[in-house]
């Protein structure tokens, strides 16, 4: 049994998959290109992927051995599922472990929009401390008693829901379906209509995976919708906010500030106008990296690829209906 592993993970992953295959890692610090990786995958029973790596449906076609394609993550945006589904190739993720440390970002990013932390900070480090407190400087916005809005209510929503709770917030949110337990929790109101949310929220965090239909989902329309001094929070996927929308509404005031952990594309580009912006933060796509949660990720990651490259069931499968075309 071959496997190609394309970023270096936690040791004990490492192991872990070494006691039952031929291994293969690559550890440039550069992603694994598309020619090398078809290449290399060619004659593997599985690959374990990061968001970095497009697998795409002739990478999928032309590795005749293929049997499993596990992501360190959970989203799967970057591989092609349905050509996976359709030729017998499991694809493994790793949900669960990500939702706490992300919402964490994703709540420590409304903070420090809300009180202008790092433009603060930058200020400080800047020498521009010159008087020791004004009254009427660096004024932001506050968290308690705020109205935070959540559009998508999975398992990284609810999680944030949880730390809005802590804050006293009143929270809206928007999903495909409402969600009876969450509707039975105080403070907590379902909006059928995504403007609705977006036009009453002081907060709003995205937190729902990037597909056809939420490409784009807050763009220039979206962005208008949202209260002048309200604070936009991305976590998600970069494409689910149109980059080019989200420079004008904060370069021209539509919204206050921004924080987002994703960008499109990513890595984002070094001449982007958004890089100009002082009221936008931006992190480099951390929000499961926290070590617990990456361990955690790797091993699960690592378990996945073994079974798959075995022919036996995923701990947690992407395309679950593949299980019928191979008779699991």
């Amino acid at each position: 049994m071959k496997v190609l592993i394309t970023r270096p993970l936690f040791e004990e992953a490492i192991e872990l998959v070494s006691a039952h295959a031929e291994i293969e890692i690559w550890e440039d610090e550069n992603p694994i290109t598309r020619d090398l990786l078809r290449l290399k995958a060619s004659e593997c029973d599985g690959i374990l992927t990061t968001v970095m790596d497009k697998v795409d449906a002739g990478i999928i076609s032309e590795c005749k051995n293929l049997k499993v394609i596990s992501q360190l993550g959970v989203g799967v945006d970057n591989i092609d599922v349905g050509e996976a589904t359709n030729l017998g190739v499991m694809v493994g993720n790793t949900p669960g472990v990500v939702a706490r440390p992300t919402a964490d970002i994703a709540f420590g990013l409304l903070l420090n929009c809300a009180r202008r932390i790092s433009e603060s900070y930058n200020w400080v480090k800047n020498k521009q401390w010159e008087i020791a407190f004004h009254p009427m400087s660096w004024l932001g916005t506050d968290v308690g008693g705020a109205t935070l809005g959540i559009i998508g209510m999975g398992t990284i929503g609810r999680e944030m829901l949880k730390r809005a709770q802590g804050f006293d917030m009143e929270v809206l949110y928007h999903s495909r379906t409402p969600k009876p337990d969450v509707d039975d929790l105080p403070g907590v109101t379902y909006c059928e209509n995504m403007y609705e949310l977006l036009s009453n929220s002081d907060y709003v965090s995205v937190h729902v995976p990037l597909t056809p239909e939420t490409y784009y989902l807050i763009s220039y329309d979206e962005l208008k919708a949202m209260k002048k001094d309200s604070v936009l929070i991305n976590t998600a996927r970069g494409p689910i906010v149109n980059p080019s929308a989200l420079y004008d509404a904060l370069n021209e005031g539509w919204i206050r500030s921004a924080g987002i952990d994703v960008t499109d594309p990513e890595p984002i580009e070094p001449d982007s106008p958004l890089l100009t912006l002082d009221n936008l933060i931006i992190s480099p796509h951390i929000g499961s990296a926290s070590i617990d949660a990456r361990r955690k990720m790797c091993m699960i990651a690592a378990g996945n690829l073994i079974l798959g490259s075995n022919g036996e069931r995923l701990e947690y499968c992407a395309n679950p209906e593949v299980y019928q075309k191979l008779g699991l």
